[in-house]
């Protein structure tokens, strides 16, 4: 049986062109409803229950994420989605986390092509999902679009090889200064950034992200315990890494009371 999908965006001559390029590319989907709206995308949803569900994350009367939320909540079926968006930066989290696709208007084939093959792994091996993941992406793609708490740093883009790797500031453990590029380092790995030391100090949240030198910014979270050391300098022990930080004597303040 042919797969089956919905599209869904308020602007026709858009929806046009990926209906053009999705039967190019993939001539065996059968897009068997259209809708200008989250709602009308739910209601056709509800009657047809397709395979795929093409959404644009901007729409009147209810935007894709809205209904994205609602659509095969309490199924034993879930449909794969996609979401359409003019915005790189909102849609890369989401797609990074696997728990759903986005392809980029304007529409580029290579990138659709892509986002295809994605599909059609998951049309044949389907995984199983109690719709926790896709759940949780869904609540930080909407805290991104809105501007998220205080509108502090959640992502970090990162390019690894030929993709971009989308990192959740949370689970960072510290940045450092390397030459043009300031290493962004984890629990198990690390990966190169272009943005400066002093810029990531002005986005990040100031009480959990501390400047510990000219060069690193730590996030206390990821710190196990402070030594003290000779001429007022302490080292970091971290949780889930085995180096220290060193502390300079500018910033040793902050660890006074620990």
């Amino acid at each position: 049986m042919n797969p089956t999908a919905i599209l869904a965006d308020d602007e026709p001559l858009l929806r046009d062109m990926l209906k053009a390029k999705l039967a190019k590319l993939w001539p065996e989907l059968s897009i068997v409803a259209e809708a200008t709206n989250g709602a009308e995308a739910l209601q056709h949803f509800e009657a047809l229950e397709p395979d795929i569900l093409f959404l644009d994350i901007h729409m009147p009367v209810m935007t894709g994420l809205e209904a994205a939320r609602l659509i095969g909540k309490g199924r034993a079926k879930r449909a794969h989605l996609v979401f359409i968006t003019a915005f790189d930066q909102h849609a890369v989290e989401a797609f990074e986390r696997g728990a759903i696709d986005y392809v980029l208007k304007p529409f580029n084939e290579a990138r659709l092509a892509e986002t295809i093959e994605r599909l059609k792994e998951r049309l044949a091996h389907p995984a199983e999902d109690d719709g926790s993941e896709l759940t949780q992406v869904l609540r930080q793609l909407t805290s991104q679009l809105s501007g998220g708490e205080a509108g502090y740093l959640k992502w970090v883009k990162a390019s690894v090889g030929q993709t971009v790797r989308l990192i959740a500031v949370d689970e960072i453990v510290y940045f450092q200064s390397d030459e043009k590029y300031t290493r962004v380092v984890l629990d198990d790995a690390e990966v190169l950034i272009r943005k400066p030391i002093k810029e990531l100090l002005a986005e990040l949240d100031p009480n959990v992200f501390w400047q510990i030198h000219r060069a690193t910014i730590v996030n206390t979270r990821a710190i196990a315990g402070v030594v003290r050391g000779l001429r007022d300098q302490a080292d970091l022990k971290l949780k889930t890494r085995p180096e220290t930080l060193t502390v300079s004597r500018n910033f040793t303040h902050l660890f006074k009371q620990m």
